[in-house]
């Protein structure tokens, strides 16, 4: 499955420390292998078509999945990472 970014998601990332955007990337493999892996702890936002899930337990993202591509929204710690800040 192809991973993307949105805009905001890349900006994000890219301010993320080191080790975080190691533990994201390897979080990302783990989406692309098994979107149910026990480490991502994926729940469907209420009613959108979006999906929150861990980097770690203070960093998250929100994700969107259209055909085989799967839409990075936005990440980063809890709150702005689920896109509330």
């Amino acid at each position: 499955m192809k991973i993307l970014f949105t805009q905001k998601a890349e900006k994000a990332f890219d301010k993320l420390p080191k080790e975080i955007k190691k533990k994201a990337i390897k979080q990302f493999n783990y989406l692309d292998i098994n979107i149910h892996h026990p480490s991502l702890r994926v729940k469907k936002l209420v009613n959108l078509s979006y999906f929150e899930a861990r980097i770690d337990y203070q960093y998250r993202f929100v994700f969107e999945i259209s055909k085989n591509v799967l839409h990075i929204i936005s990440l980063g710690p809890h709150d702005s990472g689920l896109g509330k800040k």
